[in-house]
Order: structure tokens, then C-alpha cells, then sequence
């Protein structure tokens, strides 16, 4: 498993792998589909305390976690973004389409 998961009252944190590439992108989405559907979830919150490297399969992998969640009326957020993971966000959008929480 590249990613790990924790569940709690309907909430899905997803800590992502330190690189998040094409080989990580398919399990990751695979894992996390499964388990939004298995446990219901609400909201989607993806962990980025230990990314250093994220490529624009990384980028597919959220924005069709968006989707899917938006589909059920949930919402998707992001936290703990290094300043590299930042720019990417920033760059491709997903900052206009996902929730950033900056502790």
C-alpha cells in the first residue's frame, strides 16, 4: 500500500507517498475509490507531510477524487503542503478547487 489511510467519522485522510508518480497514482486511486465507497466518507482530506515529488499523475489522482466526491455532495481538502507541492498546486489550479488548510 503507498499511501496510508485513516477513517473517522466520515472523514478520509489520505497520507500521500513521498513520490507521487505514475506507479503510486494507480494504487493510491484504486485504494482510496474502494474506501470512499466502502465507508462512506464525507470528506476527503489528503496529507502531504511527507510529499517531496508529485508529477501531473498526482494532480489526475486528486482532481478525480474531486470529482467523485463532488458527485456525492462531499468535499475534498488539502494539508501540511511543502513550499514544492504549493507551486504545483498553485500552477496547475487545484488550489481553486480544493480546500487548502494552512496550519
Amino acid at each position: 500500500m503507498e499511501g496510508k489511510y485513516r477513517v473517522k467519522d466520515g472523514c478520509l485522510t489520505v497520507a500521500m507517498p513521498k513520490e507521487l508518480d505514475h506507479h503510486s497514482a494507480l494504487g493510491l486511486k484504486a485504494e482510496t475509490d474502494m474506501l470512499i465507497g466502502a465507508y462512506h466518507v464525507r470528506r476527503l482530506v489528503f496529507d502531504f507531510s511527507e510529499t517531496e515529488f508529485m508529477d501531473s499523475s498526482g494532480i489526475g489522482v486528486i482532481i478525480g477524487r474531486c470529482k467523485n466526491m463532488n458527485y456525492g455532495g462531499g468535499s475534498v481538502e488539502a494539508e501540511h503542503l511543502n513550499a514544492r507541492i504549493e507551486k504545483i498546486f498553485l500552477v496547475s489550479g487545484l488550489n481553486k478547487i480544493i480546500k487548502v488548510n494552512r496550519k
